[in-house]
């Protein structure tokens, strides 16, 4: 499986880790609601924490026990939504 651009795979496997900062809250928070309406859609949720300008996200298929199809078309998603 190819990880996507900018992203590395957690050791064994298991998740697509990877961490944006932003200007400041405000940015970080609105790039984090662009993220959720995207996730309704695709019905496949991240893993994420926000702390001030920076979000940590962490992709994983809980029910597969890992990282599938879904979790990697989330993340290229993702990277283009950083840059709207």
């Amino acid at each position: 499986m190819d990880v996507p651009e900018g992203w590395t795979m957690e050791e064994g496997g298991r998740a697509l880790l990877r961490s944006f900062k932003f200007k400041d809250f405000s940015e970080a928070f609105g790039f984090l609601t662009r993220i959720a309406l995207h996730a309704e859609k695709a019905d496949h949720h991240p893993e994420f924490t926000s702390v001030w300008n920076r979000v940590d996200f962490r992709l994983t298929s809980h029910d597969a026990g890992g990282v599938t199809d879904r979790d990697v078309a989330l993340a290229e998603a993702i990277n283009r939504l950083v840059g709207d």
